[in-house]
């Protein structure tokens, strides 16, 4: 006895992102290298994301201000060799505020109009922050002093599902607030794996009073155990079910990459969906996964441009 047959839906639903086009914004996050080849790859991303006209890309600055120089020198040459509008993280850790105000000025005197104020984390693992005897409080007072000393862009971070070292999700909301109020432009969030989370958190800025723009920072992941270890660091989940998305592809890198794509296209997706237009990748200095990302919410790079990437 064979069962009836299945009717096709009424209308066929459109495909993913058919409807993205034309405006969505997108920057991306780089940290710099440490050898040359990392330096070449580092590069090669760079020059491949450069034709999507990201609105800034970003580097890091390492713990302790471990990366000061090499932060420096990329940030510089982005400026100098790029049409890019280049953002440099800057700490508090183990600095005194001469120390930096001297690197803002530099900063501005090199071209570069955007910072990206961090209070940041100690140079040693399991270490508590301690504000330096001289320098600036916490990412609040960094603000704050950075804007006595240019007109910066200035955008700091914000995370949807708390700060570890948070007493609570409302003193956390509070210390955001505080940074806005302090003149910062806009928050980039710590990467997450839920749109209701980030929402959420949206949803409580805004009746906090708080109204400067809040972009989600996503980190497309092909590597659990890795991504893992950076959750730990900023608070974020990692759901269950990705450890079971990316089982046994060990030893299959294209397949990691497909999965890891189209995992953070969906995101991308529902939080198009709710109203997001500025996206902000974690590349890790690798182009191809953002690449595909951006390619997937229509940012095109254009023809010539597209055809010229190696």
């Amino acid at each position: 006895m064979s069962s009836a047959p299945v009717p096709f839906p009424a209308a066929e639903p459109p495909p993913l992102f058919a409807h993205a086009r034309g405006d969505i914004d997108v920057s991306f996050e780089f940290f710099p290298p440490k050898t040359d080849p990392m330096n070449e790859t580092l590069w090669r991303s760079i020059q491949m994301l450069e034709p999507l006209s990201p609105r800034f890309v970003s580097v890091t600055y390492g713990a302790g201000g471990t990366t000061r120089e090499r932060t420096h020198q990329t940030v510089a040459r982005i400026v100098r060799e790029t049409g890019l509008a280049a953002a440099a993280h800057l700490t508090c850790v183990d600095a005194s505020k001469a120390e930096i105000d001297e690197i803002a000025r530099a900063y501005w005197d090199a071209g570069v109009r955007h910072i990206v104020a961090l209070r940041g984390d100690p140079p040693e693992e399991g270490r508590d922050y301690a504000p330096h005897p001289d320098g600036y409080a916490n990412a609040a007072d960094l603000v704050a002093g950075l804007t006595k000393i240019a007109p910066f862009e200035i955008s700091v971070a914000c995370y949807p599902e708390v700060h570890p070292q948070a007493d609570c999700p409302d003193s956390d909301l509070d210390n955001l607030k505080r940074k806005i109020d302090a003149g910062a432009t806009r928050a980039i969030s710590q990467f997450f794996f839920s749109a209701d989370n980030f929402f959420r958190f949206r949803d409580r800025a805004a009746a906090a009073g708080i109204d400067a723009e809040i972009v989600p920072g996503i980190l497309p992941v092909s590597n659990v155990a890795q991504t893992r270890k950076f959750a730990g660091l900023c608070g974020a989940e990692i759901p269950a079910w990705m450890d079971e998305m990316f089982e046994g592809l060990d030893a299959l890198p294209a397949a990691r990459q497909l999965i890891a794509a189209t995992v953070a296209a969906e995101l991308c997706g529902q939080l198009y969906a709710g109203g997001i237009r500025h996206f902000h990748f974690y590349t890790l200095n690798r182009a191809e996964l953002a690449y595909a990302i951006c390619h997937l919410l229509g940012v095109r790079a254009p023809c010539e441009a597209a055809a010229a990437i190696k």
